[in-house]
């Protein structure tokens, strides 16, 4: 970054913000410069100030954190030979991304992607326990006596425990809302396996306090905003 810059577009650099957002927590009166505080956007930082968010001290090279809708076809990981990674599908950045927990590749939907790695393993943590919200489209119908085995909790093939309880909203015979709070390999759909059921498409909603933006199509991503970071 240039000495001087203007300081929304230092904390939109510093936090990976849309400078629309950056504007808004200075106009909040959260921001200052060298203990001054800060409430008009173009006030210059230079290169020897120390930027300040809420008492936090602020870098130009902080972590980014993005949503992105992700579509069928794409690796949370490394690209491999038939699949692309879903991180070719965010700009080039300086920053080292990762996603903060996967989606198998034929799983569509929300996928929060990180350089911070600290808060990518509170997205993850099973102590976090967030709810994670599911649309499941299944191959035969679903009925009640199934429904109530996945919400009072099954026990998965090779499993030594059974599932944790889970929420289930019923959209049609053949669509649910699913919401669990682990995270064992393939769990959608072992889960469903294990009441004779086959998921046909899956397409995750929701982490925790964090839902995919309806706006976004498939493909589509945008930065987080400061409150739906600090969630985790």
């Amino acid at each position: 970054m240039k000495y001087p810059c203007r300081i929304d577009k230092f904390i939109s650099k510093a936090l990976g913000l849309p400078r629309s957002e950056a504007k808004k927590v200075i106009k909040a009166k959260r921001v200052k410069i060298n203990q001054s505080l800060v409430t008009n956007g173009q006030t210059p930082v230079q290169a020897d100030d120390h930027v300040f968010l809420d008492q936090q001290a602020l870098s130009a090279q902080q972590h980014v954190y993005y949503m992105l809708n992700k579509p069928q076809g794409y690796l949370s990981t490394e690209a491999e030979a038939n699949h692309p990674s879903a991180l070719s599908l965010l700009p080039n950045s300086p920053h080292q991304l990762h996603a903060a927990g996967r989606l198998d590749v034929d799983t569509t939907g929300l996928l929060l992607i990180t350089s911070d790695g600290q808060w990518s393993h509170r997205v993850t943590s099973p102590r976090a326990n967030k709810v994670k919200q599911y649309r499941v489209t299944l191959a035969e119908p679903i009925f009640e006596a199934e429904l109530q085995q996945l919400r009072d909790g099954l026990m998965l093939r090779g499993e030594q425990k059974p599932t944790k309880a889970a929420e289930v909203e019923q959209l049609n015979e053949r669509l649910i809302v699913l919401r669990i709070s682990e995270g064992r390999y393939h769990q959608v759909k072992r889960m469903c396996a294990a009441v004779g059921n086959k998921v046909l498409a899956l397409h995750r909603e929701k982490i925790g306090e964090i839902e995919l933006d309806g706006q976004l199509a498939a493909g589509e991503y945008r930065p987080l905003s400061l409150e739906e970071i600090s969630y985790f």
